[in-house]
């Protein structure tokens, strides 16, 4: 025999709801054997649960879109940032800039390579560092750096953090909405569950053939077992 089982997707849920809602010819005109309370929840959770569906998509879609984007947008600030400080310290070795400098960068006075710029923190920190140092150190009366000019990585480092801080306010409201969404979920199937119990009992005196296709004709979900006859 099939069993029942709650949805276990928002679709399927917004189906089973949508599939009773649109056949109240059955349950009302002729004849009201589900509980008007129970149909008008069913009514307002359709449209929530729909309205925060739709907005999760949206969300989602638009944070997948600049995640993709995020990526180019890093590598490009890292390898300035990285090209910049390889610079620096190559300048050092040559002794056109002072190692005692190398603190105005956030580096060591004693550093002989870059710092870990790989992760996005990394990259933020040494960048910023990279570009006050350099301001720092020209304003002293130091010839500035050319290959790159820190304007230009002051530039793509600036359009990787925008975007990023962009990134991460779309992270957070989709999120939201998923924790939206999922709050609905409990509210949603004890609704179905009701709903299910009162369309079962009424049909609970006719014979499996009809009683079956009765239920599901009203959104109640049935599965068979694996190997099982499907009789109804």
């Amino acid at each position: 025999m099939p069993y029942r089982r709650l949805p276990k997707t928002d679709a399927a849920r917004l189906k089973a709801l949508k599939t009773l809602l649109d056949s109240d010819d059955i349950y009302t005109v002729r004849n009201r054997f589900i509980d008007w309370k129970i149909l008008n929840r069913a009514k307002t959770a359709f449209e929530r649960l729909q309205t925060a569906v739709e907005q999760y998509q949206i969300s989602f879609q638009t944070q997948t879109r600049h995640n993709s984007k995020i990526e180019k947008l890093q590598r490009n600030a890292t390898m300035y940032v990285s090209h910049f400080l390889q610079v620096l310290l190559m300048c050092t070795e040559r002794g056109e800039i002072k190692r005692s400098q190398l603190s105005l960068y956030g580096l060591e006075t004693d550093a002989t390579c870059i710092p870990n710029i790989k992760t996005i923190a990394g990259l933020l920190d040494y960048g910023q560092k990279a570009i006050q140092g350099e301001k720092a150190r020209i304003k002293a009366g130091g010839r500035p750096i050319y290959n790159p000019p820190i304007g230009i990585v002051a530039t793509h480092l600036d359009i990787f953090r925008d975007f990023y801080n962009q990134q991460q306010r779309l992270s957070r409201r989709t999120r939201q909405d998923l924790d939206d969404l999922v709050q609905q979920r409990p509210e949603v199937d004890s609704i179905l569950l009701e709903l299910w119990n009162q369309i079962e009992a009424h049909f609970a005196q006719e014979p499996p053939e009809i009683r079956y296709a009765a239920c599901r004709k009203l959104g109640v979900i049935y599965y068979y077992r694996k190997n099982e006859e499907h009789l109804y």
